[in-house]
């Protein structure tokens, strides 16, 4: 059985919290900030805890996590 391969661009994106979630940030943080209210742009630096949807696709993604 060969090594298993981490998805480089799925590691870059998703943190595992301590009780299993996984953690990302939410899009639209990077450009054409301008129209976006400063309220809006507040919320888009906090990061949110994937969805249990994307929790299986991330584990296949992050198989050393």
């Amino acid at each position: 059985m060969p090594k298993l391969k981490t998805k480089r661009s799925a590691a870059k994106r998703f943190k595992k919290t301590g009780t299993g979630k996984f953690m990302h940030n939410r899009p639209g943080h990077s450009h054409i900030l301008t129209k976006k209210s400063r309220k809006r742009k507040r919320y888009l630096k906090k990061e949110v805890v994937a969805s249990d949807a994307m929790k299986d696709q991330i584990k296949r993604m992050l198989p050393y996590l």
